[in-house]
């Protein structure tokens, strides 16, 4: 969409009342430029926090200057999407046995779903505008900072694990920007909430948020269970826990999240395969109905073979004799081919050695009398 930048002929009430119907739950604009914490980005990266995110290292300059990503650049209209939904929170999937999912994750592919409403937003600004404008959409795909935009457009605050908060909505929220050459009045910044509160900080295994508000990605459980494309370092094995992909412990205790509403959005409804998983279930899952489960996912990305990779680890790290087991058996090749990638391979063997280890440690069973 060509044409000089201009005033727009709608509202913003206007614009969010639509994008409200389009399926979004907040709806705001920012500012492109003197944007709070886009200067952040450049010392995160120097620090080494970006680990092999190279999509983010090779666009630090756009990242820092949105004109760059659309010349032109007046305004972002952010958008907040809610997918807290109603299956149990991590915590509260504390028994042995049980796999834990990030819960963005459960149902449909956000990027495809949010895609496409901002594709009818876009279409939506075309017939009200008044005239021609440029904009292009991103769903957590482009070289643009969606929740330093998020946060300037008062959507809410960038708490201390550095996600997205809102006072009414909480953290469970997809960011979304559009980039646009329309001339449109922008939000304020709202006020840090976060106070002393250091839960997230506090519930963090790899201790990955090294201070407030800043997160070693490369010790996030979520960047090595889904980030990272060959092996988990010998020293981060232990500590994924039952994770298998993602992480939301510094959510799950997050006060604001305490009631959040849920949504009743079919597409962010946990998938069959991931509601109430455990892991021996997991484990004895064919490759291809793990394939099929991951299909229009979130997870379509990570493959299948990093998913084994990740559940070795997770049983390893598991008191559940049922996942034990499972790990333990014999298993078709043929069936499964991801047993065989090399990485696989090792963490299970890692894995099989980890609890059979512990189980000699323990001793025999009160009561047993081995032959």
């Amino acid at each position: 969409m060509r044409g000089a930048s201009h005033l727009a002929m709608f509202s913003v009430d206007a614009l969010r009342a639509h994008a409200l119907t389009l399926g979004f739950d907040l709806c705001g604009v920012a500012p492109v430029e003197a944007v709070a914490r886009l200067d952040y980005l450049r010392e995160w990266v120097a620090r080494g926090y970006a680990g092999d995110l190279h999509y983010v290292t090779r666009s630090v300059e756009a990242r820092l200057d949105p004109s760059r990503v659309l010349s032109g650049a007046r305004a972002a209209i952010v958008t907040g999407t809610i997918y807290h939904t109603r299956q149990p929170l991590s915590l509260d999937r504390d028994a042995a046995g049980a796999a834990r999912i990030a819960r963005y994750a459960w149902g449909e592919d956000y990027h495809e779903v949010l895609a496409r409403r901002q594709h009818l937003l876009i279409g939506w600004l075309k017939e009200h505008a008044g005239a021609p404008f440029e904009a292009v959409g991103y769903v957590d795909t482009g070289p643009v900072q969606e929740k330093a935009l998020a946060a300037a457009a008062g959507l809410g605050w960038i708490g201390k694990h550095s996600c997205l908060i809102n006072q009414e909505l909480g953290s469970w929220l997809f960011l979304s920007v559009i980039l646009t050459s329309l001339d449109l009045p922008t939000g304020s910044a709202v006020a840090d909430r976060c106070g002393t509160c250091t839960r997230c900080l506090d519930v963090c295994p790899t201790q990955a948020i090294v201070q407030p508000y800043v997160v070693d990605a490369t010790r996030c459980l979520s960047y090595i269970t889904i980030e990272s494309h060959q092996g988990v370092a010998l020293a981060q094995r232990d500590l994924v826990g039952s994770q298998v992909y993602g992480c939301d412990l510094c959510q799950d205790v997050c006060p604001w999240n305490s009631d959040a509403p849920m949504t009743e959005d079919p597409v962010w409804v946990a998938r069959p395969m991931w509601s109430d998983a455990t892991l021996s279930e997991l484990w004895r899952t064919s490759d291809d109905a793990l394939q099929v489960s991951i299909r229009h996912s979130p997870m379509y990305r990570t493959k299948v073979w990093r998913l084994r990779r990740n559940l070795a680890l997770a049983i390893a790290a598991s008191g559940d004799a049922a996942a034990h087991a499972a790990l333990l058996e014999e298993r078709d090749m043929d069936r499964d081919p991801s047993l065989g990638h090399p990485v696989v391979v090792e963490h299970v063997a890692w894995a099989r050695v980890r609890i059979q280890s512990r189980a000699v440690a323990r001793g025999p069973e009160p009561g047993r009398i081995d032959p």
